[in-house]
């Protein structure tokens, strides 16, 4: 009876190891995009990949959403933002700046897996948390060899994509045969490095090493509920231009503005899916 007991712990040590797939890379990206205000929005977002499957995420978003997930978890979040973000005033009130403390940058997770042919894009539209997944054929190249760039010490080879309304170019390194890259990038013969879409999209990676992390499941997914991606996308948008009458029209009492580089207050610009999401297909005819 020993010996069985044994065998099944045995036996169920190495299906819970086999069940958290490890990563072989991990690759460090810096995005770019443009927002309403006619700047341009930087990024630090990670890829955790091996040869049938990659996670991108951003790291600190990664590390909250892995404490909200659990009461302990949650309650020590709490007080980390309580001690970092929260100031009593004079009079005994207390504000929060919760740009002092380690909040979430990225609501974005995509997962890519080839045994499955998918990729899932779990994030925030408007005031929703949603996911929806698309096969990994709708995602097609053309492999410019004569073009060539080195990014990030590996020779690197061009290729083209129009996809979701935006044309992209990427360089990928056959060097490490994965075919992975930043966001929902994916199905050429190397790691993608590099990317640029028109609009002033762009990912660049500046690091890359070796690991054995364990890519964990998204966690809390049952706040995430399936969406379609062009009505999320749509929905995304009127949010971004009517939040304020929305959360009125909830009960709430807000006034939201925008400020300048000096502090003085100035009209909202709006948000146009053509010009600010990098998926702009949505409001294609």
């Amino acid at each position: 009876m020993k010996h069985l007991l044994t065998s099944i712990i045995v036996c169920f040590a190495t299906i819970t190891a086999m069940s958290q797939n490890k990563a072989e890379i991990i690759v460090s990206y810096d995005s770019s995009y443009p927002n309403k205000f006619g700047k341009i929005n930087n990024g630090k977002m990670s890829l955790l990949a091996s040869t049938t499957e990659a996670k991108y995420f951003n790291d600190l978003s990664l590390w909250v959403d892995s404490l909200e997930s659990t009461p302990e978890g949650k309650a020590k979040y709490i007080e980390i933002i309580k001690k970092t973000c929260m100031t009593v005033e004079p009079d005994g009130s207390m504000s929060f700046d919760l740009r002092k403390g380690p909040t979430k940058k990225s609501y974005t997770y995509v997962f890519t897996n080839l045994p499955d042919g998918s990729v899932t894009l779990y994030g925030k539209f408007g005031e929703d948390l949603g996911h929806y997944t698309e096969p990994l054929s709708e995602m097609k190249w053309t492999i410019v060899e004569d073009s060539t760039a080195n990014v990030h010490g590996y020779e690197c080879v061009m290729a083209e994509s129009d996809y979701h309304g935006r044309h992209w170019k990427a360089w990928f390194t056959p060097e490490i045969p994965m075919p992975f890259g930043p966001w929902k990038l994916h199905g050429l013969p190397g790691l993608i490095l590099k990317a640029e879409a028109n609009g002033g999209f762009s990912f660049v990676a500046t690091g890359l090493e070796r690991t054995n992390r364990i890519m964990s499941p998204m966690y809390m997914q049952g706040d995430y509920s399936k969406v379609d991606r062009k009505e999320a996308l749509k929905n995304a948008e009127y949010f971004a231009n009517n939040e304020e009458s929305i959360m009125n029209a909830q009960g709430q009492s807000v006034k939201i503005y925008s400020t300048d580089d000096q502090g003085n207050i100035i009209e909202t610009p709006k948000y146009d899916g053509l010009k600010h999401n990098i998926e702009p297909d949505y409001k294609m005819k």
